[in-house]
């Protein structure tokens, strides 16, 4: 890779827009991100497609929790793949671990097979698994492109030291892209601290509702969220991400 690279994370047509804007180099396309993103709206995919002139990979994941996944629900991705394939995305952004903390590597396959010749990432299901090195040769064999990932820590700067290792450990043979927490202020600190320079963001802020009247006993989801806030990517802190990594 000559530069670095800048993909956004958003789960909207206001954010996709903002992250372009921005200088993104690829979006992360998903739904929810409040519950750490799920598959995304195909209707908002297709207004992306059509309005945002950059590659868009695709989350597929049915549903908030942990990345083990029954026969139906492997069933479902499969189909979302297939859709949103059909549909023109440029790459999927997946995961699926087994009982013991590993990567499903049988389920995974299945997935890749979908997914064709599209470019696929593995998402942070990554974080989850019991042997990150391990778990990183067996996604360069499946073929994955990318693994996204904060170095199975709260957060990328927490977990510098285990990055760097992975971005050592891929020896280019794929892409450790550090993501979680990623933010202009610290950008320059995470590669000088491990040499990476492909990064995940969704420059969030957070937006007041234009709702006069406002009920707020009542949550309609997670009681720690409130109803009257919504998430969007911030332009100019993006732009300013962005900035960064092109010069890396």
């Amino acid at each position: 890779m000559n530069r670095g690279l800048i993909e956004a994370c958003v789960d909207s047509y206001a954010s996709a827009v903002a992250a372009v804007r921005g200088g993104a180099d690829r979006l992360e396309l998903c739904g929810h991100l409040a519950i750490g993103g799920v598959t995304p709206s195909p209707v908002v995919f297709r207004q992306i497609r059509r309005d945002c002139d950059v590659r868009i990979n695709v989350l597929i994941r049915p549903r908030f929790g942990d990345f083990l996944y029954s026969d139906i629900e492997l069933e479902e991705m499969r189909g979302e793949i297939e859709m949103f394939r059909e549909l023109g995305a440029d790459g999927v952004v997946i995961g699926a671990l087994t009982p013991e903390g590993a990567l499903d590597v049988t389920r995974l396959r299945q997935l890749l097979d979908c997914a064709g010749g599209m470019e696929a990432t593995l998402h942070r299901a990554f974080d989850m698994t019991r042997d990150p090195f391990a778990a990183l040769e067996e996604a360069a064999a499946l073929g994955f492109r990318t693994i996204l990932t904060s170095g199975q820590a709260a957060g990328a700067v927490q977990g510098m030291e285990l990055l760097a290792r992975l971005h050592s450990r891929a020896a280019g043979r794929l892409d450790v892209m550090a993501g979680c927490g990623v933010k202009s202020g610290n950008i320059q600190a995470l590669h000088d601290g491990t040499g990476i320079r492909v990064f995940h963001t969704s420059a969030k802020q957070v937006v007041e509702s234009g709702m006069i009247y406002r009920r707020t006993s009542v949550s309609m989801g997670l009681p720690s969220l409130s109803e009257y806030e919504l998430w969007q990517t911030d332009e100019e802190e993006f732009r300013r991400c962005a900035q960064l990594v092109h010069t890396l």
